[in-house]
């Protein structure tokens, strides 16, 4: 499988409404498939590969998931190579292993469900758009208006594409002033995320995320594009202003670096 029928397989995957449900299952079984069809002949070349292969998926979509994902997964799956000499008999096991991360993290979703759903009274499970079709009537926010909201709300629930070391999370714009806003009024601020978005960085600041994180991958791929051209980036950063982290390895503090080490280490 060449860098084109990868990109390819994960197009088709987006469209599967069955398999869609997050962009770390679509690659993880992206580079799974791309395992099996290696030719290489020896561990460290079928590792290079895999790494080229995380590399092209991030070329086509840099959200942090699909990064820390694409590490992830080629971090579980390697560690066969400590055990096994054997080439084939290593290949096999790393297939095993992938098919049983892919296993993981597919039912990740439904780990948090369970482990959030006391957090939520009943009459708030409902996105807008369900409830407006029942006639129910719900507002929508404005992002300008999330201060003056705020103080009528009881919490403040928020997804991550990115859980960092420091206990923060990376986000679409704007999730920052939502947790000032929650933790000036006093407010609970939970973030909902899986663990396969755990990342390895430390930002300090907003300037210490990575650009490949701050735009769109074909922005970054544009020949005429430099940073100084960037308006406001799609994504912020949010320091650990965070309540409670909802993952499927349970209900987490902010301070989630022992995690983050059981993951890499």
């Amino acid at each position: 499988m060449d860098d084109k029928e990868l990109i390819e397989y994960k197009s088709q995957m987006k469209e599967d409404p069955d398999r869609a449900s997050a962009s770390c299952h679509r690659d993880s079984a992206g580079l799974l498939e791309f395992l099996k069809w290696d030719t290489g002949e020896t561990i460290q070349g079928l590792r290079a590969n895999l790494t080229r292969a995380i590399e092209t998926l991030c070329g086509v979509d840099s959200s942090v998931a699909v990064s820390s994902g694409g590490e992830l997964f080629l971090h579980f799956v390697s560690l066969a190579s400590l055990e096994y000499s054997d080439y084939s008999k290593c290949k096999k096991i790393m297939i095993e292993r992938g098919e049983l991360f892919l296993r993981r993290i597919s039912l990740s979703r439904s780990k948090i469900a369970d482990l959030c759903h006391t957090f939520i009274k009943d009459g708030r499970k409902k996105m807008a758009k369900a409830l407006c079709h029942l006639s129910v009537p719900v507002p929508v926010v404005l992002d300008a208006a999330v201060g003056y909201i705020m103080e009528k709300v009881d919490l403040v629930i928020v997804g991550a594409e990115g859980v960092v070391e420091k206990g923060g999370v990376i986000n679409k714009i704007g999730t920052n002033q939502m947790a000032v806003c929650a933790k000036a009024q006093n407010k609970p601020f939970y973030v909902v995320a899986e663990s396969f978005t755990f990342v390895w960085l430390f930002p300090l600041n907003q300037q210490d995320v990575p650009d490949k994180f701050k735009d769109k991958a074909d922005t970054l791929r544009s020949a005429d594009w430099t940073g100084s051209q960037r308006g406001a980036p799609w994504v912020d950063y949010t320091p650990p202003l965070i309540t409670l982290l909802f993952t499927d390895l349970g209900v987490l503090t902010p301070s989630v670096s022992d995690e983050l080490i059981k993951l890499y280490l």
